[in-house]
């Protein structure tokens, strides 16, 4: 496993999670938290397991890409954001 942090720069946004193959793309199980209060910067430190994850964020429930990750087309026609995690 690897400690792998997610970052989101989100303008005006009062909830930011991560969710993604690693968590069962549970949208409330990874909260993120701010740098610093006022901020919009929000961070969140995940373990994964080496090899290729699709996740995507959930701003104020809305769902999101990152976007400056790749992405890949999931089951659904739709996009998510891809990381590789390395040994």
């Amino acid at each position: 496993m690897a400690s792998y942090r997610f970052v989101l720069d989100a303008p005006g946004a009062q909830r930011v999670c991560v969710a993604g193959d690693f968590n069962g793309w549970d949208p409330e199980s990874r909260r993120m938290k701010r740098m610093r209060s006022g901020e919009d910067l929000f961070v969140a430190r995940v373990d994964l397991s080496p090899g290729t994850h699709e996740f995507k964020f959930v701003i104020d429930g809305e769902w999101a890409c990152c976007p400056s990750s790749p992405r890949v087309i999931n089951g659904l026609g739709e996009e998510n954001s891809v990381v590789e995690v390395c040994e």
